[in-house]
């Protein structure tokens, strides 16, 4: 994570922290329903912790990626391309966006489509 992320998590932290105390005020002072809401609200930034944690392993994926080997004069950016098309395993499951798999394609269990 680089500082950017790591003040947005913080940030999140707190934020959840501040929903969480004031999601038990309102259990013990005030309406059910409103305890309820606040207690929903505070999940919401530790969703966002996650996804911060997600894209900077992503980024260092990503950083891994564009330092292993080339071949002369690719760029990082074909690298990336090559090894995505590198990650499908057959014709049929890149068309059909990860549902189907030719009928000779080693992996005939269906595979997430997911970006």
């Amino acid at each position: 994570m680089n500082r950017y992320s790591r003040f947005l998590s913080t940030l999140y932290v707190l934020t959840s922290g501040l929903l969480a105390w004031t999601a038990v005020l309102q259990y013990r002072y005030g309406p059910l329903w409103a305890g309820l809401l606040f207690t929903a609200a505070g999940l919401v930034p530790t969703v966002a912790v996650v996804r911060e944690s997600v894209i900077g392993d992503q980024e260092r994926a990503l950083a891994e990626l564009a330092a292993g080997p080339r071949r002369p004069g690719e760029r990082v950016a074909d690298a990336i391309v090559h090894a995505e098309f590198g990650a499908a395993c057959c014709e049929r499951w890149w068309t059909s966006l990860g549902t189907d798999h030719d009928a000779a394609c080693a992996h005939r269990a269906p595979r997430s489509s997911a970006a």
